[in-house]
This record gives C-alpha cells, structure tokens and sequence, in this order.
C-alpha cells in the first residue's frame, strides 16, 4: 500500500488537474454560445442563397458556367479537411480523420489536401499525404475572411484544371453532445433541386438576365459553403470540448474520493499499528 505521503501528494495533484478542466469547460461552454449562435443564425441565409440558385438554374443551361460542369474523366481530388488547433476536446478530431481515411479508400487517381486546423495537418503528415495548403482554425469572427480566400483560391484551382473535384470534411453541429462528420462537395458545385415550397407560385422577372445573375451567385454560393462548415466546426469542437472536459472533471472527482477513503484507511492502519505496539511494548513491562 502506498505511503500516506504518496497518497496525499496524489489527492493534490489530482485536485490540481480537476481545477484545470474545471476552468477549460467553463471557457469552453462560454464559447460554444457564441459560435452556436453564429452557426444556427447563418443556416438560414445558407438555406436562402441554396433556393435561390436552384430557383435560377432551372431557367439557365446546367453547363452555363464552369463550376457546374463536370469533368468527363476526374482523376485529381482534393480535400478541404477542417479540425481543430488543439486536442482535449474527446474523440473529435480523431472521429474526423476516421472518416477522412474511410472516403479516401474509395477514392482513386491522385488526392491532395488543404487543411485547416493544426490536428488534421498532423494526421496528413504522418501518413504522408500531399498537403497544399494549411489554415489556422478561425475564430467565428474570422471565419467569412478565411471562406472568402479559400474560396477564391479553390475556385482558381478548378477553373484552371488542377483539380477535378473539391470536396469538405468538418463536423456538422447538431447539439452539445452531437457532432457528425460530414463530407460534402464543394466543385462542381452540383445542381440541386429547388427545395419544395420554395417562393411556391411566383415567378420573377430578372435584371440582369439569369445566366449572369448566377455567375455571380455561384462564386458566393462556394464561398457561404466553406462559411457554413467552419461556423459548424467551430461550434462542434466547442461543444467537444466541454463535454470532454466536464467528462475529466467527474472522474477526478471520483478519484479524489477513492483517493481519500484510501487515505483514511492507510491512516487508520498505521494508528491501529501504533496502538497495538503501545499495548505489546506495556504487556512486556508487565510481564
């Protein structure tokens, strides 16, 4: 058994590290408010601008610009993956690269990697992947600086032929003890149908013509793409992140009580041992 020493040094740092997640998830939840907020609140412009392209499209040829049009034979793919800068947040950037490596065993021909976050950059490098670019995981605030630019940047490289296809890994917010990692793709953007109910009974007259109306949506549309998944990963690794660390603060708290009944039960031995040579060391003077 250890030494009463021992176990109250134990019981100390145990105490010492439950303050620490203690902290971490009250930063965490204090957080995970705001970029909830930002999440849900930009759904529904994203829902909006999704409709209204559909809406468009319907009057436009599929193939009227390039980003609708799909390569005949699409040999090089690259992945936009987003994760997170930092780990204690539970199974959720390990959840990601377990996905990562599911789609990427029925992928073919050549891949390469834009990462954003430094945790999916780790997970590339050890398995030797081709990594072209990679990205700090953004603040909510940030995040509409980050989307534009690598939305400009992903929209060159498609239009320019280096890549084939683009598609997105990140979690997608559900609640705080829901994260789903989800891939979707990015180029070409695909041609989805017009949500039903949508401006149901209307019909518009359009200024400019609708081709070029969607040539200038369309490049917004990537761009409110990549906002949607890092405003959904910002709030997932949050929520993560406080689950993870309310998680840790539970267990050293049964720990400090196991650590304690230990403690009290090595302290009653050695009293009980004391009091036996007490009573041995007085028999023998008797005696």
């Amino acid at each position: 058994m250890p030494s009463l020493k021992a176990i109250r040094k134990r019981i100390s740092s145990v105490k010492s590290t439950q303050q620490i997640t203690k902290a971490m998830k009250m930063v965490a939840a204090a957080k995970l408010r705001r970029a909830q907020t930002a999440a849900i609140e930009a759904r529904p412009y994203a829902q909006k601008l999704e409709g209204m392209v559909a809406h468009l499209l319907q009057r436009v040829d599929a193939d009227s610009h390039p980003l609708l049009r799909v390569p005949e034979n699409p040999t090089r793919t690259l992945v936009l993956i987003v994760t997170s800068d930092r780990g204690l947040c539970g199974g959720y950037n390990a959840n990601l690269t377990r996905t990562l490596e599911g789609f990427l065993v029925r992928e073919t021909g050549e891949l390469s990697f834009y990462s954003v976050g430094r945790k999916g950059n780790e997970h590339l490098k050890r398995h030797r992947r081709i990594i072209s670019s990679t990205h700090g995981m953004p603040i909510a605030v940030d995040a509409a600086r980050t989307a534009r630019e690598l939305a400009r940047t992903l929209e060159r490289l498609y239009l320019s032929g280096e890549v084939d296809r683009v598609f997105v890994l990140y979690s997608a917010f559900r609640s705080a003890l829901s994260q789903v990692p989800t891939i979707e793709q990015l180029l070409p953007l695909q041609h989805h149908d017009e949500p039903e109910g949508h401006d149901a009974g209307h019909e518009y007259l359009f200024e400019p013509d609708p081709a070029t109306i969607v040539g200038y949506l369309l490049p917004r549309l990537l761009e409110v793409r990549i906002l949607h998944a890092l405003l959904e990963a910002g709030a997932s690794e949050l929520a993560a992140r406080m689950t993870a660390m309310d998680s840790a603060t539970r267990n050293a708290s049964e720990m400090i009580d196991r650590l304690t009944l230990q403690m009290n039960r090595a302290r009653q031995a050695a009293i009980t041992k004391e009091l036996m040579e007490i009573i041995g060391g007085a028999e023998a003077l008797n005696a």
